[in-house]
């Protein structure tokens, strides 16, 4: 097959930890609640990560960067993408685009939108589009316990 699609999700708490921030695209947010987790929490890189590994059929990201590893506690998952791409690449596919919706009550994404899809694109090395929406108070998500990110991506086998 020349041609894969994959799918990625992540979702994250909110924490308390006063010496975190808020990372999404791999743009810090300041004054923002951060979210927990065992890298820097970012939940649109991961599920970008996820989404491409998945496409190529090379797994998921905790295969790959398990939250059980120390030395990748607070690590930044912009670079763990970038060296999911390389693998990707490694084994014969490339990246076509990758599109994601982030579901949030807060922030807003719109005032950030074009660095996170520069910094994540920069990244994967393709197109990454990013869309903000609301879970409209329903749920977890709309209770504002935390933030989730579905992404889909496009790869293609390199002749």
């Amino acid at each position: 097959m020349s041609v894969r699609v994959g799918h990625g999700f992540d979702v994250h708490p909110f924490s308390s930890d006063p010496t975190r921030v808020l990372v999404l695209g791999g743009v810090v947010f300041d004054d923002q609640r951060p979210l927990a987790g065992h890298s820097d929490a970012d939940v649109v890189a991961h599920a970008v990560t996820d989404a491409l590994l998945g496409a190529a059929g090379l797994g998921d990201i905790g295969q790959h960067f398990p939250d059980t590893d120390p030395t990748l506690a607070g690590a930044d998952s912009l670079e763990m993408l970038r060296r999911a791409a390389a693998e990707l690449r490694s084994q014969g596919w490339e990246p076509g685009n990758v599109d994601c919706t982030v579901v949030l009550e807060a922030p807003k994404l719109a005032p950030h939108r074009e660095e996170m899809q520069a910094r994540l694109s920069d990244a994967v090395g393709a197109p990454v589009t990013v869309k903000g929406k609301r879970a409209e108070g329903l749920g977890s998500l709309g209770r504002q316990e935390g933030i989730a990110c579905f992404a889909v991506a496009l790869v293609e086998r390199r002749q």
